[in-house]
């Protein structure tokens, strides 16, 4: 989700709320700490240089049960970003704490925020040496209308 995206929401929402894609939520109280932009510059491993730039969300949760951020506060935050820091329209990465600090894609089912989980990948896999997948068959389903081993057959 571009940022655009999320101001556009943010209107028609009566609350903000955030769930993982295995159904958990983060806790109503959260605070969103920080907004900013990340700016990766970096090889890959087939010599590529590349960057990348994506909008920070940072989700927290306190001891403060009471707090509950509401749709016109995010936008307002998004918005002092956008002007304090020059952030452009970028895709959404939300950094949300688990066991470890997790970085997630952000997207929207009509409700509800969903935080989805980001993988990783090789970016150079046609010069980096990573074979192609070969397809899997499962022998039991091979058909063969003629056995070349039957009975009398002589093969073995």
């Amino acid at each position: 989700m571009k940022l655009s995206e999320i101001k556009q929401i943010l209107p028609e929402l009566q609350n903000v709320e955030f769930q993982l894609e295995n159904g958990t939520f983060v806790p109503e109280h959260f605070h969103v700490t920080e907004v900013g932009i990340i700016k990766k510059h970096f090889i890959d491993c087939g010599g590529v240089i590349r960057e990348e730039q994506v909008v920070n969300f940072q989700l927290w949760n306190a001891n403060d049960f009471e707090h509950r951020l509401k749709p016109a506060k995010l936008l307002h935050i998004i918005e002092l970003s956008e002007s304090k820091l020059g952030i452009g329209d970028f895709e959404i990465e939300v950094e949300y704490q688990s066991d470890t600090i997790g970085k997630y894609d952000l997207a929207f089912n009509g409700k509800i925020f969903v935080l989805q989980n980001k993988t990783t990948a090789c970016l150079a896999q046609d010069s980096c040496g990573i074979p192609t997948e070969k397809m899997k068959v499962n022998l039991g389903d091979l058909k063969n209308d003629v056995s070349c081993c039957t009975p009398n057959s002589g093969c073995c």
